[in-house]
């Protein structure tokens, strides 16, 4: 077994060699979309490795040119889906806010302030700040924003 912490959650658990970040992530009950899957080709599963890079599986050819699509991408950033622990001492850091997947999520949210940063699932590009007041005339400009992740894929990896 090894350990990993999620942070800013503050979590410590005991993960067995060879698991994938995604599946840890989904025993802890924390919301990911995995909307391709688990194939590494939309990034709704990215992460931040601030500790223990080392103690990570490499990084594949696909994972690279996902990544590169991502607005939010860091030096430090690996897809969930794609990563295997094979060592101690990973820190994981969540990206800070939950994934709109669909118009909808955001319709139910109109007129209320935003508990936490709402993300595009593609380019996890901030879509509303934390704090901020979700309003209609936001509604019509997110309308226009694509929440077909497949499509999107399609026309820039050529899938």
């Amino acid at each position: 077994m090894k350990q990993i912490r999620l942070e800013p959650i503050g979590q410590t658990m005991a993960v067995e060699e060879h698991a994938t970040l995604l599946s840890v992530l989904l025993h802890q009950d924390l919301e990911v979309l995995k909307e391709c899957g688990g194939r590494g080709m939309c990034a709704t599963c990215h992460v931040f490795v601030k500790d223990g890079m080392s103690s990570l599986s490499r990084m594949s050819r696909r994972e690279q040119r996902t990544l590169e699509v991502i607005t939010s991408c860091r030096a430090n950033s690996r897809l969930a889906c794609q990563t295997r622990v094979q060592g101690d001492g990973i820190v994981i850091e969540l990206l800070p806010g939950m994934y709109v997947n669909s118009i909808q999520d955001i319709e139910l949210l109109i007129g209320r302030r935003a508990d936490q940063n709402l993300l595009h699932p593609v380019t996890g590009k901030i879509l509303v700040e934390a704090g901020k007041l979700v309003t209609r005339s936001m509604l019509k400009q997110l309308k226009s924003v694509n929440f077909e992740v497949a499509h999107y894929f399609e026309h820039t990896h050529g899938v």
